[in-house]
């Protein structure tokens, strides 16, 4: 696992100011209202604002285009910290899309936004059936719970301090709102909705998962997240790499974003 020193990083923000400097000014309406870290489109998918920042088509612009997806899309995601990583996806020709989804804590009404957004990408924008999914800490929570049940639509799961597992966090007091349950509903019925109790298929369809998680993380914690996840998805046979971060918590050390094994993971598995 690698840094960038301060120096270097510095080097490559201001090497990103005029093309920063070309993002659309913010809107009201509801359908457009996401801002791209980088230019991009906006547009509405069943009334949620979703965003795609497209990579130039290859040499075969008639082969469907491979594309990450990324959640939690909310007003700060993907920020400043995935600059570098979307920068080097785009130029390894693989676009970057998500929508916004509220607080849904992968629940169902988030899971369908995130069926609309596959199709709209798939069906209409000519990408592959088969995205990468990134979910950075509770991007997670909701990628996992969509790929649990569709594994034929998933290329490859990554996540930055994933969330996986609904008691963890957020608490099933907190997300039992979104799943429109009591927290003793939710309990009841946790697996059927729970991440990390619904691995099966995704194990059964060899998606192959990678995480990279700090040990000192007290908001996400390792040991109840992605170390549960690696335990589980090995045991049915699945096949997950898990980089343990020394010493980190769940913050902004570029070492999570920065990674050249996950931009490696990702370009490993673009194209199915």
């Amino acid at each position: 696992m690698t840094r960038l020193s301060l120096s270097s990083f510095l080097s490559f923000a201001r090497s990103l100011s005029l093309s920063l400097s070309l993002l659309p000014s913010v809107v009201t309406s509801a359908a457009a209202e996401k801002i791209p870290p980088l230019p991009g489109e906006t547009f509405s998918v069943s009334g949620r604002p979703a965003f795609l920042i497209a990579a130039p088509a290859g040499p075969t612009p008639t082969a469907p285009r491979p594309w990450v997806w990324y959640a939690p899309t909310l007003e700060k995601y993907p920020g400043k910290e995935e600059l570098w990583l979307i920068s080097q996806l785009l130029t390894a020709g693989i676009s970057i899309a998500g929508i916004d989804v509220g607080e849904s804590f992968g629940s169902p009404a988030g899971r369908a936004l995130f069926t609309a957004l596959h199709t709209e990408l798939t069906r209409t924008r000519g990408y592959s059936n088969k995205p990468l999914l990134l979910g950075r800490s509770r991007g997670g929570l909701m990628l996992l719970a969509w790929a649990a049940e569709h594994p034929e639509k998933v290329g490859a799961f990554a996540g930055i301090y994933p969330v996986v597992n609904l008691t963890s966090y957020p608490g099933l007091d907190q997300a039992a709102p979104a799943y429109a349950l009591t927290a003793a509903e939710l309990a009841a019925q946790l697996t059927a909705h729970n991440p990390v109790d619904r691995l099966a298929s995704l194990a059964a369809a060899h998606i192959p998962l990678f995480a990279i998680h700090g040990d000192r993380d007290t908001l996400v914690p390792i040991d109840a997240n992605s170390a549960l996840l690696k335990s589980r998805y090995t045991a049915l046979g699945g096949d997950m790499k898990l980089i343990i971060a020394e010493g980190q918590g769940h913050n902004l050390w570029p070492g999570f974003f920065e990674n050249p094994a996950l931009l490696a993971f990702l370009i490993a598995h673009a194209r199915p």
